[in-house]
């Protein structure tokens, strides 16, 4: 019975709920992303580069023979990979320094001065008369 209730504590502590729902937020972030990669940020490399696609580049070490399937070097694919991780790893980079920016700007607005207290009020009084005594 005590594991269980060790279970329990662990999985509605604080630490854990919290890892969870960053967990699945950010696997919807890494959609969106993606998205971002793919539907805008592509398209317009692609037509700047041509249609450029290295994932047909490839080396055959082996040729096919009979029911032995082609032993292939699939090297394009893997610079494809390594661009699009690139581009991914650029446009977050965008993304978080925008955010940044933003987070700064709000935070460099200077906060209106604070109202001044009753007592402050009452001293400004009194010494506006006693300023006004020695006239």
């Amino acid at each position: 019975m005590k594991l269980l209730e060790e279970f329990k504590t662990f999985a509605v502590k604080g630490n854990a709920v919290d890892m969870a729902v960053g967990i699945i937020v950010g696997a919807a972030f890494g959609k969106i992303v993606s998205s971002l990669v793919a539907d805008v940020i592509m398209p317009p490399i692609g037509l700047a580069l041509g249609g450029v696609n290295f994932t047909g580049l490839t080396v055959t070490l082996r040729q096919a023979a009979g029911d032995t399937p082609a032993v292939v070097l699939r090297y394009g694919a893997f610079i494809q990979t390594v661009v699009d991780f690139a581009i991914v790893a650029f446009a977050v980079f965008l993304l978080v320094k925008g955010i940044n920016s933003l987070k700064r700007k709000e935070e460099a607005a200077p906060a209106a001065p604070p109202a001044p207290t009753k007592s402050e009020v009452l001293l400004g009084e009194i010494r506006d008369l006693l300023k006004d005594g020695n006239r």
